[in-house]
């Protein structure tokens, strides 16, 4: 296993677990510790973008380049992510919307899916 891998690897674990352990820190109410959950939350992404950061430089890469494709890109997946999540919403939370949180879902995947060919510019 190449070192940049295994670094990824790592950092990626750590960064992964904190954000997730502060996702469930803010959603379980028995818990008790929101405020707590949002600062771990945060910690985790912060850790997350770390890794991306660090493993560009260990591969010798620059900078990313910020152009419209990135930014429509960017847009797509934060939106994706956001429909996907509220239709698992729907399904598990909300009495009566199962049907719906699937439909909400199955559109969120969707747009997930298309980064795909809108990323690799497909042949």
């Amino acid at each position: 296993m190449k070192r940049e891998n295994y670094v990824t690897l790592v950092l990626a674990t750590i960064g992964a677990v904190l954000f997730s352990l502060g996702m469930c820190m803010c959603l379980i109410p028995e818990w008790n510790a929101f405020q707590q959950g949002v600062i771990l939350g945060i910690v985790g992404i912060v850790t997350l973008l770390i890794t991306l950061l660090v493993r560009r430089k260990m591969q010798g890469k620059g900078m990313f380049s910020f152009d419209k494709r990135t930014a429509v890109s960017v847009a797509l997946l934060i939106l994706g992510v956001l429909t996907f999540g509220t239709g698992l919403c729907m399904t598990m939370v909300f009495e009566g919307m199962m049907i719906w949180g699937i439909i909400v879902g199955l559109i969120g995947m969707l747009m997930l899916l298309s980064l795909i060919p809108l990323y690799k510019r497909l042949k």
